[in-house]
């Protein structure tokens, strides 16, 4: 199989890595070759010990080769921003360095699990900028979010237009080369937003306090990245393709890459706890230790063995008894 033009990016910190080794796995599994790029705050975690120094022309990153056909390239970053908040910045890096002569640039989060052929993914971002629909969609014209990035942004001079009511999920973006001023437009559009939220060290707020602390803070720029994403869908001239809530199991359908929104990662989820609290076992969960197997071990073979038991025990015994 030949290595592909596409190049991958996350980006992580902490109990992340368990998603970026799962996330690599199933990359590999459904038929990608080629490099995956991993920004990362703090230290690397043990199943990564064995990368190796290489001059990528970023700092003392190094890579970890997975198999003859498949890299990841570990990339420590500096920047203050709240790593929600670097994604076009990474990915237009990427594109100025490591990544130069790739054809497209995707980015997953760390907490996302590819499930689809990846060549159907790469077919995807060909017919334009590829995004999926949040499970907070739709946001209609005149939504007071949507009034409020288009007045916000007035002030600089851009000019924001309504397509459709979609309100995207920022943990997905496919972005063909042709497309790359996307990313230079929402990068734009995310440090103007600095301006108004305190700074880009922040992100998604929640509570009162967190407002207050903001000073700054406004609603429509709540989910700061997200937010920022979706007003340059509106700024941008070229075309968007959206694939539906199913694409991240937000509602039932035919998923690609089941997403684990909120805190409970699959990583840190325990089936006979929340088995009781009558809570279902999700896709993401599911397929998350399906794909912990292997080429990349960050469990070893027990605990993998152990947790898709308990993950067939738990969903049989939810037919019966949930919330």
């Amino acid at each position: 199989m030949s290595l592909s033009s596409t190049a991958i990016c996350t980006l992580f910190e902490g109990s992340y890595h368990y998603g970026v080794a799962v996330l690599a796995n199933s990359l590999y599994k459904n038929g990608f070759r080629g490099s995956f790029y991993a920004g990362y705050r703090g230290s690397l975690p043990a199943w990564a010990n064995n990368a190796a120094l290489q001059d990528m022309g970023w700092g003392n990153g190094k890579t970890l080769k997975v198999k003859d056909d498949f890299y990841i390239h570990f990339i420590p970053l500096t920047t203050d921003y709240h790593l929600t908040n670097y994604k076009p910045d990474f990915m237009l890096d990427l594109w100025e360095g490591p990544a130069i002569s790739a054809d497209r640039m995707i980015y997953l989060d760390p907490d996302i699990t590819l499930i689809v052929p990846f060549a159907y993914i790469e077919e995807w971002i060909d017919c334009g900028v590829g995004v999926c629909e949040d499970l907070n969609s739709p946001i209609e014209e005149f939504n007071p979010r949507r009034i409020g990035w288009k007045e916000y942004y007035k002030k600089f001079d851009i000019t924001l237009t309504f397509k459709n009511s979609i309100y995207c999920n920022g943990g997905f973006a496919g972005v063909n080369k042709k497309d790359i001023d996307f990313l230079k437009l929402w990068k734009n559009l995310q440090e103007l937003m600095a301006l108004e939220i305190g700074g880009l060290s922040k992100s998604t707020f929640k509570n009162a306090e967190q407002i207050e602390s903001a000073g700054r803070y406004k609603y429509y720029f709540g989910k700061t990245d997200q937010d920022a994403l979706n007003a340059t869908v509106e700024a941008y001239n070229g075309t968007i393709s959206y694939m539906g809530k199913e694409a991240m199991d937000f509602v039932t359908g035919t998923p690609l890459m089941p997403h684990a929104l909120g805190g409970d990662k699959p990583w840190l989820v325990s089936p006979f706890s929340f088995f009781i609290k009558g809570v279902r076992p999700r896709i993401a969960d599911k397929k998350f230790w399906e794909y912990a197997s292997g080429p990349v071990n960050a469990y070893s073979r027990n605990k993998v063995s152990s947790m898709n038991f308990q993950i067939k025990i738990w969903s049989f015994f939810s037919r019966f008894y949930s919330k």
